[in-house]
């Protein structure tokens, strides 16, 4: 195909010649070889494809053509599927930004796993995590496949996740299951095996190397930067690798993003990195900085240890960035770093599945990783590849290089062989090894996908499992879930028929794994003839798979022990020494952790004594709610006594005690101003609505125009 303007390709596929304007203001000119290639290969023609191409070569444009194609010729709407919440955020964001003023309705939906909200049907593009998709399938919301004519997949290499491949596995097959006709487009900068992927989806492959900045990737040893192409050369500087690394960058006007192991790490680095790096700043650089790190540190009622240490970083044009961090600080650090304002952003290595932040030079300072149990652990080439493909900026980089850190020259040669010279490793099925069969079993028969045996093989046979594996480890996986749904009674065999019993449908719109709510029922039912006390309650939701739980530190090892001794949970105590009573310690320190969340500890404790960050609380809290939220629909569907189940759900959702429930109904009341409101006299929302405003715009954290307003909430609130 030859080269094509803009104009051309909307005059070709009858696509509005504002989109071109709209794309010219996005910085978007010329069309890339890959773009090109796509579009001969019928993306806009209807046509599934899978995309593999580097990082900034093009593939989000293509992807965005199809999309408004499916929209104003089609006249369909398009399903845009991202692994993580971030990711759904910033595209939403995008989309909305590139296309809302040419009529695009774009929409996001993440999270509320339990609801189907039929006026998602409203917009033309509606941007989802995979587990939402999935969800909403299950729920057998049918508007989702009303008018589908496009789905693209982004980030499709994680099928290769253990932990979010499966489900985007299941979703694929239950898409293609309802609508085999549907266009599929699949995209990703590190596939190996693009043609086998698209083998699976019945689509074309259109690969591509072409990056529009070089990309140099090698290891750096003793000032020597050894290149994938066998050329070497010097970094001057005498302050030890990453430092010279980034200086040598930053002094000629680049960006540096620094991969490390672990947030400890990227914090450390961060904070030693910001006073050599202060020095090269302007005067304006120095003021901007500081503008933002006062806004970093005051994202929190209550600023924490990490908020004052990010701070400070960020006045030396250096900023950390992990999970650990609250959103908003997260949000401002990488629209700075996007801006050019920062210089360098330390990071741990789980950004390489994150948010888009580019830099002239990628260092990838540790490629071993802890991994439960296993200890220590080389990090997949793949990722390395993702690490790499972030160095470079269109337009604003002559290059990109991605650097790997060697010890010494045994170090170098093994970081050659088994990253800068190696292929990422093929993707492979990760639903049979995950222990998601039975989760993902339940929800093919409540979503009506499978009806008896033959179906739900016939159902499966879509997966990439199938594809790769073939029908008999397949049909070793069903059959194991299977036995353990009848005998959980989550699915019932009738007359040849497959059925969800009114336990499996509640498990299955409740979007939770079946063993989860084998451990609430159960734990529920030992609760009946004990009580169920607070910690027993938290505790038994960190003892289900689907809560994330905290490490241990040494000290845990010693204090937890007292904890178990003292208290009665709802499950069995394991073994003392056994791997299970590690586990187990683990799930005690989470539902300690969620005790002092509800009993107000301050965010600076919540640190100092479990090693929560800011947004560390928040995702243990939602995770928390939603499991809390679950326990009371099956204490229900049960008839069990959910005990504090409903007051402890509302008070994890706020981090307060019972006394401040009636407070933080209040629109911008949190748990700090609500403490405030307690203690100064304001004890419900009687109180407050008869109060005069002077009054309460004494109290802490609250000021004249929000004393006003929670002023007017009160008295419509209580009548």
């Amino acid at each position: 195909m030859p080269t094509m303007n803009l104009e051309q390709v909307c005059r070709t596929w009858g696509l509005p010649l504002e989109i071109a304007d709209a794309l010219r203001r996005s910085g978007v000119e010329d069309l890339y070889p890959p773009q090109e290639a796509a579009l001969s290969a019928g993306a806009l023609a209807g046509e599934s494809l899978v995309l593999a191409a580097p990082t900034a070569s093009g593939k989000t444009l293509v992807a965005e053509l199809a999309m408004l194609q499916a929209v104003f010729v089609r006249g369909g709407r398009v399903l845009y599927v991202v692994p993580l919440r971030a990711l759904a955020s910033e595209k939403y964001e995008d989309l909305h930004g590139k296309y809302a003023s040419l009529g695009v309705k774009v929409g996001l939906a993440t999270g509320d796993y339990d609801r189907t909200d039929p006026r998602l049907a409203d917009y033309d593009v509606l941007v989802v995590t995979n587990e939402k998709a999935d969800s909403l399938l299950r729920h057998r919301a049918s508007w989702l496949l009303d008018g589908l004519s496009l789905v693209v997949l982004d980030e499709v290499h994680l099928l290769a996740d253990p932990s979010r491949g499966p489900t985007l596995e299941v979703l694929v097959a239950a898409l293609r299951h309802a609508r085999p006709e549907l266009q599929l487009l699949a995209l990703s900068a590190t596939i190996r095996n693009a043609e086998e992927i698209a083998d699976w989806l019945r689509a074309k492959a259109v690969i591509s190397d072409f990056r529009p900045v070089p990309l140099r990737t090698g290891v750096y040893l003793a000032g020597e930067l050894l290149l994938s192409d066998g050329t070497r050369r010097k970094v001057e500087g005498e302050l030890g690798p990453v430092f010279d690394l980034v200086l040598d960058v930053v002094q000629e006007g680049g960006q540096a993003l620094v991969f490390v192991a672990t947030r400890r790490s990227a914090q450390a680095l961060a904070r030693r990195l910001s006073r050599p790096l202060s020095g090269l700043l302007s005067e304006e650089e120095a003021q901007e900085l500081s503008t933002l790190a006062q806004r970093i540190e005051r994202a929190l009622d209550e600023p924490t240890p990490i908020c004052r240490e990010l701070s400070a970083c960020v006045r030396g044009g250096v900023a950390f960035h992990h999970a650990g961090l609250h959103h908003a600080q997260r949000k401002a650090v990488e629209g700075a770093f996007r801006g050019r304002l920062l210089r360098v952003l330390c990071t741990t290595t789980t950004l390489a599945a994150g948010v888009n932040l580019p830099a002239r030079r990628v260092i990838i300072r540790d490629v071993r990783r802890y991994q439960a149990p296993y200890g220590s652990a080389y990090i997949p080439t793949l990722e390395f590849h993702q690490m790499a493909g972030r160095a470079g900026r269109p337009g604003l980089d002559p290059h990109g290089e991605a650097v790997l850190v060697a010890k010494d020259e045994a170090d170098r040669d093994e970081l050659l062989v088994r990253y800068v010279l190696a292929p990422p490793e093929r993707i492979a099925s990760q639903l049979a090894s995950s222990g998601t069969v039975p989760a993902h079993v339940l929800g093919a028969i409540a979503a009506g996908y499978a009806r008896a045996r033959e179906g739900l093989r016939e159902f499966f046979s879509l997966t990439l499992l199938a594809h790769q594996r073939g029908p008999e480890e397949l049909s070793f996986a069903l059959e194991e879930a299977l036995r353990f749904l009848v005998e959980e009674g989550m699915v019932m065999e009738w007359q040849g028929m497959l059925l969800a019993t009114p336990f499996g449908e509640l498990v299955a719109r409740l979007y939770i794994h079946p063993l989860s709510a084998v451990v609430l029922r159960d734990g529920l039912t030992e609760g009946q003839a004990r009580g169920l006390s607070e910690l027993s309650l938290l505790h038994l939701v960190a003892h289900t798979p689907d809560m994330e739980r905290l490490r241990l530190r040494r000290a845990d090892l010693e204090e937890l022990p007292l904890v178990v001794e003292r208290e009665e949970f709802l499950v069995p105590v394991p073994r003392p020494g056994s791997h299970e009573y590690t586990e187990f310690l683990s799930e005690v320190k989470t539902a300690l952790a969620l005790s002092a969340w509800i009993s107000e500890a301050p965010e600076t404790e919540l640190h100092r004594r479990f090693g929560l960050g800011p947004g560390d609380t928040y995702r243990l809290r939602e995770e928390a709610e939603w499991l809390l939220y679950a326990a009371q629909r099956i204490a229900g569907l049960f008839r069990l006594a959910p005990g504090p189940l409903s007051v402890l759900r509302t008070r994890v959702r706020y981090g307060v005690r019972e006394e401040l429930l009636e407070l933080v109904r209040l629109k911008g009341v949190g748990r700090v101003r609500a403490r405030a409101l307690y203690d100064a006299g304001f004890r419900d929302l009687a109180s407050i609505a008869r109060a005069r405003p002077e009054d309460l715009a004494r109290v802490p954290h609250l000021g004249p125009g929000l004393a006003q307003k929670l002023k007017e909430q009160a008295k419509s609130l209580v009548g």
